[in-house]
């Protein structure tokens, strides 16, 4: 992508950067927007990058309040940056390990973490990939192979805003209108009368395939687009339409002939085995591809023509921020889940190895591997401590969530470095952002789910990412052989397809590759109720034929509706588990 930006972005009349009204636009959108991310992750596993809605936002916010006054107050380039490198921090916290490893630890060991160790925990691992960022920086952004695209997707946000603002806008109205559309429905779900999930026949309601009335699918579905769309359908139809009905009749899965509704519990329990292998293996084949492949472009004298400018400087103020950062990690390890300090102080080197590797796959592709990265962490430790939960998933834990928000940083230096942003400002409105979101994701989750030995792993609550952190850790704990042979040989089939798919979505042309299955879809489709993958289907499919017909719309407002609906049901569901625990008390 060829970008011109510091050129091309006008000069305000004040430069303010690192300013109150800035970090505090940027505090109350992370607080807005988090819980949506809490609540999307744990119902299909998927988050979203809440970097250009804060952008539009803040714009709309203080161009409304300029356009009422003599004086118009000057919302600058500057501000905006720091206000998105709030909010997305915040909202970025679900990769410190909410809706993955911390509730797979409590499934697995039936200890919750009181919220405010979880929330020092879920801070630390956090804290730690700001200063692996922070050191990765000059390096990463000097190599101009590496383009960061979702990095300069939010700088063509920027461009935009400051070239039209009255598309910023207009763009803001669409996301309003679908929010409150979608808080309507989901109010009236919830409140008013339940909304019908329809069935054709009871045979195929008891397999999930059922019509769940949720604009928050629909709103992913238009992001995730039509290839990932229909792998999802495709996916559902091949799981809960064609395997699950054969475990059943082969009593694999014992139900009872009298069972009604969705029995979406019993069946996961078989069907995420052969779903969760695929994702892994082939979320680790394309990494170790795409590694190889990156490698191979850098000329043999790369290092060298870049190490005067790439050369690590450990200056007094950001060592001692990694020194705490890790002391704190290790820390916590111990005293909250009496991992023995020496393996916690292990987590660290392979905590910044593979953050390294996220933030190069994330320069280069677009695509951060936190799955990937969370695996690899519970496969190493697996080999080194086998049989302990708490070392398998909170260790692996530092590493994953070290390596989500390194990423989610380096995007935001990349924005930087484009406009004339301070470093050091960004880090600390990065810092502000976690501590944010450290404690208003905790008080969302635990809002959501209290009790999460019965809610997690149901249909209303499918939690995908849980069940993978929690399938591989029980592999790694108990051994292939503590399962049936029938499980075993639906692991190695999923792992074939996924080292197959992985190899060649990573080596084929890409014109080539998107006829491929998205392999990430597929084997969520086996761990989602197929009411959720078909809702998410047909969100793609209906903004593919939009988009067929009004290509210009969809390029305006797809992406703006669909957060907007994400945003507008999820608020709205957690503003309705915040009610029923006040009635509670």
């Amino acid at each position: 992508m060829g970008h011109a930006p510091a050129a091309a972005l006008p000069r305000v009349r004040i430069e303010r950067e690192l300013s109150l009204r800035a970090v505090l636009t940027g505090a109350m959108l992370g607080v807005v927007l988090t819980p949506s991310n809490v609540y999307a992750g744990l119902k299909i596993g998927w988050s979203f990058n809440m970097s250009i809605i804060a952008l539009l936002v803040g714009f709309a916010l203080w161009q409304g309040i300029a356009g009422r006054k003599k004086e118009r107050p000057v919302w600058t380039l500057h501000e905006s940056n720091i206000n998105q490198t709030v909010a997305s921090a915040a909202a970025s916290i679900i990769s410190g390990g909410l809706v993955a490893p911390i509730p797979a630890y409590t499934l697995l060991t039936g200890h919750q973490l009181d919220p405010v160790p979880m929330m020092a925990w879920v801070f630390s691992v956090s804290f730690l990939g700001i200063w692996i960022a922070w050191y990765l920086r000059p390096a990463l952004l000097n190599d101009h192979d590496l383009k960061f695209p979702e990095g300069m997707a939010t700088l063509e946000t920027l461009q935009q805003i400051y070239h039209h603002g009255r598309e910023a806008m207009s763009r803001i109205k669409v996301l309003c209108s679908a929010a409150l559309l979608s808080g309507l429905v989901k109010w009236i779900d919830g409140f008013v009368w339940a909304l019908p999930r329809w069935a054709p026949t009871p045979a195929l309601e008891r397999l999930t395939f059922t019509v769940d009335p949720s604009l928050l699918l629909i709103g992913f579905g238009g992001i995730i687009g039509i290839r990932v769309g229909l792998t999802l359908l495709f996916g559902a139809a091949l799981a809960w339409g064609g395997l699950a009905p054969w475990l059943i009749d082969h009593a694999l899965v014992v139900i009872a002939p009298n069972a009604s509704g969705p029995q979406f519990a019993a069946l996961v329990e078989w069907l995420l085995w052969p779903g969760v292998s695929l994702m892994v293996c082939a979320t680790l084949t394309s990494l170790a591809v795409r590694l190889f492949r990156v490698s191979r472009r850098l000329p043999a004298n790369a290092l060298a023509h870049r190490a005067p400018r790439a050369r690590i400087r450990f200056s007094p103020g950001p060592a001692s921020g990694l020194l705490l950062s890790v002391a704190l990690v290790v820390a916590l390890q111990a005293l909250l889940f009496g991992i023995d300090w020496w393996m916690a102080l292990l987590s660290i080197p392979l905590a910044i190895c593979l953050a390294v590797v996220a933030a190069r796959v994330v320069g280069a592709t677009g695509i951060a591997p936190i799955g990937a990265i969370g695996k690899l962490s519970q496969l190493g430790f697996g080999l080194i401590a086998p049989g302990q939960v708490a070392i398998n998933l909170m260790s692996a834990n530092t590493a994953g969530g070290a390596a989500g928000q390194s990423t989610d940083l380096m995007n935001d230096f990349k924005v930087g470095l484009a406009i004339g942003a301070t470093p050091h400002k960004q880090l600390v409105a990065q810092c502000i952002g976690i501590f944010i979101g450290s404690v208003v994701g905790v008080l969302v989750y635990l809002m959501l789910i209290p009790d999460p030995q019965a809610m997690l792993l149901t249909e209303q609550w499918p939690a995908p990412a849980v069940a993978t952190w929690k399938a591989v850790a029980q592999t790694l704990t108990v051994g292939l052989g503590a399962l049936s042979s029938e499980i075993r040989w639906a692991i190695l089939a999923g792992s074939a397809v996924g080292v197959l798919l992985g190899t060649l979505d990573s080596l084929l042309p890409q014109r080539v590759a998107r006829w491929l299955p998205s392999t990430a879809a597929l084997g969520l489709a086996f761990i989602l109720p197929a009411s959720i993958a078909m809702m998410m289907g047909f969100g793609a499919v209906l903004t593919w034929l939009v988009n067929c017909r009004w290509p210009s719309v969809t390029e305006r407002f797809a992406i703006t509706a669909a957060a907007g609906l994400i945003a507008g049901e999820s608020i709205t569901g957690v503003g309705a588990s915040f009610w029923e625990m006040l009635r509670t008390l």
